[in-house]
């Protein structure tokens, strides 16, 4: 017999022995007939049947029994009603009290199962994952010894945990994560733009930085969270690569900072979206096609004659979807030119990691009505960007980014050497 087989039989024997067979037996039966309803209701009856054992196993531990007293300073002080957290779920309890030197002696058990700090971790949680906190009441177990779930009091819990979640967001230093890419895009809530930033180091890691809220995706915005995160221990040099979906404004707020030496990926998945939209329905498949094409060649030069052909092809159906190619032809290209591997180039030539990121966002806001206030809207968004950030992945490739580094410093020992000519 296997040892958990052995353990468990133990345990249901020992189960049984401490709250009666019969008893255990005419539960049974009613959970047969009345189904997850009385399960639910049993298991809280359960767990205050457990939170009250453990609670005087504590008193009888430091005053001892009423035969055999431990002590003359402590006494039983009888009981009174409290309220513990059971999982999830706010329930009621008799509470043992000791006496001591004149004041109470408060129980540490009793403290530590009261808080109710585990229980807004938990809940925001939930609401993350898309459950509605007016709908709460609705989902959680409801048994006769629970009491205090109310929408407005799930709303106190969630708002202190997420106020927790934007406090640790927001001072967290970033001295020890040494930036290879970072990627910055803005996302729209609440009638104002937040620009976020998202980093991947050395090593591969993802980590979502900071963000900085303002009206619009403008330069100054940017240049306040960039800002900012060096306030918080970021380094940010000119060897950096920067990927942006083109916005104008994070574009004129990196340049400003890193002029000609700026290293700025433009997303080749938005532009080859935006020259579709500029052409008639018949003709998307094939631009598309050779666009793609153009983008999965592994050398800049073979890449850049597809591109061109492309731009040839683009001009005799509409100018402006040509232009629209040939303003960020470099820009899309720079990938090629730091002759990134191909594995490692699928993760930097796209705004696709932030914009992951972004759907998980708007997934687990989806039950928000009504945003009150910025204070509410940042709370939001850093509670969801961190819980994001628990699931990242370390990217594919990430063993080719020292050779990244290396073709960095050889462009740009290349280009001070032009500079200086």
């Amino acid at each position: 017999m296997k040892e958990e087989t052995r353990n468990r039989k133990q345990f249901v024997k020992k189960f049984q022995e401490a709250v009666g067979h019969e008893w255990l037996v005419s539960k049974m039966y009613q959970i047969m007939r009345d189904g997850k309803q009385t399960f639910d209701a049993f298991a809280f009856e359960m767990g205050t049947l457990l939170a009250e054992t453990i609670m005087e196993m504590e008193r009888v531990e430091k005053t001892g029994t009423a035969y055999h007293p431990l002590s003359q300073d402590l006494k039983k002080w009888a009981s009174q009603s409290g309220s513990v957290y059971v999982g999830d779920q706010k329930i009621s309890v008799q509470h043992p009290r000791i006496r001591g030197k004149g004041r109470e002696i408060p129980l540490e058990t009793y403290e530590k199962m009261k808080a109710p700090g585990g229980f807004g971790e938990e809940l925001l949680a939930q609401v993350l994952r898309g459950l509605s906190a007016r709908r709460y009441q609705d989902t959680v177990t409801e048994a006769g010894e629970a009491f205090g779930v109310s929408p407005s009091s799930v709303s106190r819990h969630i708002v202190a945990a997420a106020a927790e979640k934007l406090k640790a967001f927001k001072e967290r230093s970033l001295t020890d994560f040494k930036p290879f890419a970072l990627f910055l895009d803005g996302i729209h809530r609440a009638g104002a733009a937040f620009t976020v930033a998202l980093g991947i180091n050395l090593a591969g890691e993802k980590r979502v930085l900071g963000f900085w809220e303002g009206v619009t995706e403008n330069a100054e915005v940017c240049e306040d969270l960039l800002r900012d995160l060096e306030n918080r221990g970021l380094t940010l040099t000119k060897k950096i690569l920067y990927v942006t979906d083109g916005g104008s404004g994070i574009i004129k707020a990196l340049k400003q900072r890193f002029g000609k030496k700026l290293l700025h990926q433009r997303c080749a998945l938005h532009k080859d979206r935006n020259i579709q939209r500029h052409l008639p329905k018949r003709y998307r498949k094939e631009a598309h096609r050779r666009f793609r094409t153009a983008l999965e060649q592994n050398r800049y030069e073979d890449a850049r004659g597809l591109f061109m052909e492309l731009e040839k092809w683009l001009r005799s159906i509409n100018e402006s979807a040509a232009d629209s190619l040939m303003e960020a032809l470099e820009e899309i290209l720079t990938v090629h030119r730091l002759k990134v591997p191909k594995l490692l180039r699928k993760t930097l030539y796209s705004t696709n990691p932030i914009d992951s990121l972004f759907s998980k966002v708007r997934s687990s806001e989806k039950n928000i009505k009504r945003y009150r206030g910025s204070g509410m809207a940042q709370r939001w968004l850093a509670a969801v960007l961190l819980q994001a950030e628990e699931r990242f992945r370390i990217v594919e490739g990430y063993k080719q980014i020292p050779e990244v580094m290396a073709e960095i410093e050889i462009l740009q020992g290349e280009e001070e050497l032009k500079e200086a000519a």
